[in-house]
């Protein structure tokens, strides 16, 4: 195929109209400088931004920076920062292709642009998805760990020295704005951790003291009045982009993009309501803009994450391989159902209804065209569900509540732990120790927990004996909710 035949801002001539951007690229500037050039930004924020700018006349463009990948700065230039969308609908596909990203720079040899736009006074949102690995936090302070390598080579480099870590990177971006008298400025992260906005702050703030620079106080009393960390809660599911996708959106569009990304109908974007200087419209198109959005935050990670990791090891029980598989059976949406309305009580009263929560989490799982793989999400268990079960299960037995399903979930995780064919665990040699070939399945499971770090609840005889009670049946590949 020749250069004539990849997509560009000449080729949108081309397509018909529905599959053109909601928005001339042309008539955008860059007010958004976006950190994280991955597929869930593209198919999430750019998506919300290029409705904003269209539906409010308003020319918010976004520049991404990719910390590491120059390839794909290449990439994107050479399509005019332009890529297709595909929503992975049961009824069909839809592609088209979006424009709100009007400009991409590689971090490193672009260090200098990135920083003059980091200091424009034009740009006064700033977005990351870097993954919870980007912020080099310590995993017992919370803040920033000074002590990493690449942070610590950051700290240790010249003036005017490269640096290698989206933290140092932005952190020395806003210092240069702060020392400009550059107005307000919005730094959002979207990554998908708890507190993201605090977090984000304390890392910033952290390198800034932990600089050499001597105007570091000043800056930092600045950063405070000029700078905005709003948290923010973001759901889509956005699979990593196979070769069929790719073939399937040339197919679709009539000419070649090397940057498609594929995704589920649904979108969610929660910010909370504590900007300080001007953002896009995204509540245009659907956003929420509220005062806490903690709320959001824990029904996200109890309900949806709640549910998924129970889908992906019972399913996994019963032989199967997919999210929609597993919602096909006669036990999937029942699953889904009972484990929601389980944890409901122990979810703060100001957020997402639980009832109508659960309904769209069905639609969403059921959906055919999606192939999420159970053994991806069963994936880094002893981490996932410490977060997603057992701080309601805890909550639910203080309180003398029912927690049979979250007990079905947890026999089936312990299941897991003792296949040939576990999924990935940093815990797993811990994890295969507890099944001893003496061990009854109270002793088992009573270790598991353990693993955990959940001694109290290792220490629930009723529980572990709850749990242990529901694996002959699972072995057996029969889910009894």
């Amino acid at each position: 195929m020749s250069a004539d035949d990849l997509l560009n801002r000449e080729a949108l001539l081309r397509l018909a109209p529905e599959q053109r951007p909601a928005v001339d690229p042309a008539e955008l500037r860059t007010r958004v400088v976006h950190f994280g050039l991955g597929a869930f930004h593209r198919a999430h924020q750019a998506v919300f931004t290029e409705q904003a700018a269209a539906r409010s006349g308003e020319p918010w463009g976004i520049t991404a920076v990719a910390p590491r990948s120059a390839a794909t700065v290449r990439a994107l230039r050479d399509q005019d920062c332009l890529y297709s969308l595909t929503e992975r609908r049961p009824e069909g596909h839809r592609t088209r292709v979006v424009g709100s990203v009007v400009g991409a720079l590689a971090m490193g040899p672009d260090a200098k642009t990135v920083d003059a736009l980091l200091a424009d006074p034009e740009v006064t949102v700033v977005t990351l998805t870097v993954t919870e690995k980007g912020y080099h936090r310590s995993p017992s302070t919370g803040g920033l760990d000074t002590a990493a390598g690449p942070v610590a080579a950051d700290l240790a480099a010249a003036a005017d020295g490269p640096l290698t870590t989206v933290v140092g990177r932005l952190a020395a971006g806003l210092a240069a704005r702060m020392r400009a008298g550059a107005p307000p400025v919005n730094v959002v992260s979207c990554d998908n951790m708890a507190d993201n906005g605090a977090a984000l702050s304390r890392v910033i703030h952290d390198y800034i003291r932990a600089s050499a620079w001597p105007d570091r106080t000043e800056i930092l009393d600045r950063l405070a009045e000029a700078v905005a960390f709003p948290a923010t809660v973001v759901d889509r599911i956005v699979p990593a982009t196979s070769e069929a996708d790719r073939a399937a959106a040339e197919a679709a569009l009539g000419v070649r993009d090397a940057l498609p990304v594929t995704g589920e109908p649904y979108r969610q974007w929660v910010l909370e309501d504590s900007f300080g200087a001007p953002r896009p419209p995204w509540e245009l198109d659907g956003a929420l803009f509220v005062p806490d959005v903690a709320p959001y935050q824990l029904t996200k990670l109890r309900l949806l994450n709640g549910s998924h990791s129970a889908l992906a090891y019972l399913g996994t029980a019963a032989g199967l391989t997919t999210i929609a598989e597993t919602m096909a059976a006669d036990w999937g949406e029942r699953l889904v159902r009972a484990l929601c309305a389980e944890v409901a009580p122990t979810l703060p009263a100001d957020g997402p209804d639980p009832v109508a929560y659960a309904d769209d989490l069905v639609v969403r799982f059921r959906n055919p065209a999606m192939r999420h793989l159970l053994r991806q999400i069963g994936s880094d268990g002893s981490l996932k569900i410490t977060e997603r079960w057992l701080p309601a299960l805890r909550e639910l037995r203080a309180r003398g509540a029912s927690t049979s399903v979250l007990e079905l979930a947890l026999a089936a995780w312990a299941d897991s732990t003792r296949r040939a064919d576990a999924p990935t665990d940093p815990a797993a040699e811990a994890l295969t120790a507890c099944w001893g070939p003496s061990a009854r399945p109270t002793e088992a499971v009573r270790a598991l927990l353990r693993v955990l770090g959940a001694a109290d609840l290792a220490d629930d005889a009723a529980l572990v004996a709850a749990v242990a009670d529901r694996l002959p049946a699972l072995r057996a590949g029969r889910v009894e909710i």
